[in-house]
């Protein structure tokens, strides 16, 4: 098998998203471009991502996107082995436009199509970065999910936990909101959190010690929002303080639930994992990143941390896992749906499973 090179293109929520990703005979990946589009201002005076205007935006930006990666990876549409687009979970709208867009690229250029997850294109970006080795645990924390998986194999995802209410990032951008802080929220809670001191607040640690690695973000914020209405108005202290305190309660939860995940990947796969992956926006902060290095070496096994800027959404992620499956003869029909809703794992799917 010659060495497969791709397009991605990623259009999920509010980034804007080409790369081309190449992929040796041997599974090493190398980014040749990654170009990324932002829609942070457009929605801020919303104080959140409105749908319709993300995939207005898209459909403005997408043939330029495409256009700068393909360049600055000083490559032609006919050179690619493969054209890969997220095809969901996401705001359908902006999905569309993606997909859309990575048919008709496929069909002029008489190339396979990859639909990708984005959720898996997540899961396999340490691949790309570190090279991680199957089985693997997964925590994959973001704006709208988290959760523990059991990574076995390309295509093999087994949940071992998730939220049972607001997901990590979500409640991020929840105290950011009701503390008055700029949009996105989430990067602003941790610049405050900097400023702050953690131990003033004594908010909850919500499923501490239970044996299922299961998440409840709801409990904390309620607390957040409680302290917030008996100080107000508040002081610039306060807001810094009380955005310590929240985020050292969710970095404490979220180092309990990886043990616990640990512990049900043991018990699934018979060992270890070879490494604990962090994916998803939220593994951009600092004090999650510098805590979980504590509890994978505590754990005896590797912690994976892409690059920040690859742990938020990119092309260069669904390049990668378009790449990863082109590898295995995975390919789609250019009639293939978008989806709103795509869980990982085969159970999530089931009628009447958690998101």
């Amino acid at each position: 098998m010659a060495d497969l090179l791709v397009l991605g293109i990623e259009t999920t929520c509010d980034e804007t998203s080409a790369a081309v990703v190449s992929r040796s005979e041997q599974g090493a990946g190398e980014i040749r471009s990654n170009v990324i589009r932002t829609q942070v201002e457009i929605h801020a005076p919303y104080g959140g991502v409105v749908p319709e205007i993300a995939a207005r935006a898209h459909v403005e930006l997408i043939d330029h996107i495409v256009a700068e990666a393909m360049a600055q990876a000083q490559v032609g549409f006919k050179d690619l082995s493969g054209v890969a687009a997220a095809a969901g979970p996401g705001l359908i709208g902006g999905v569309i436009v993606g997909l859309t867009t990575g048919k008709a690229i496929a069909l002029a250029a008489k190339k396979p199509l990859i639909a990708v997850n984005h959720l898996e294109a997540h899961a396999l970006t340490a691949r790309l970065t570190d090279q991680v080795a199957f089985p693997y645990l997964l925590l994959l924390v973001s704006g709208g999910h988290t959760q523990l998986l059991c990574v076995e194999e390309l295509g093999r995802y087994t949940r071992l936990g998730t939220t049972l209410d607001d997901a990590v990032g979500e409640a991020f951008d929840k105290v950011a909101k009701m503390l008055s802080l700029p949009y996105p929220g989430g990067p602003q809670v941790e610049v405050q959190a900097s400023l702050g001191n953690a131990t003033r607040f004594a908010f909850p640690r919500p499923l501490h010690g239970r044996r299922e690695p299961d998440f409840s973000l709801s409990g904390l914020k309620t607390a957040v929002r409680m302290e917030a209405d008996k100080l107000a108005p508040l002081s610039d202290e306060d807001v810094a303080d009380l955005c310590a305190s929240f985020q050292a309660a969710v970095v404490e939860v979220i180092e309990d639930r990886v043990r616990a995940g640990v512990r049900a990947f043991r018990e699934r796969v018979g060992r270890g994992p070879s490494s604990i992956v962090v994916a998803g926006g939220v593994a951009a902060n600092s004090a999650i990143r510098e805590r979980l290095g504590v509890v994978a070496a505590e754990m005896h096994t590797r912690l994976a941390l892409p690059p920040p800027g690859l742990c938020t959404d990119n092309g260069a992620m669904i390049a990668w896992a378009g790449a990863e499956r082109l590898a295995r003869g995975l390919t789609d029909p250019l009639d293939v749906s978008p989806r709103a809703r795509w869980p990982l794992d085969a159970a999530a799917a089931a009628p009447g499973a958690r998101a």
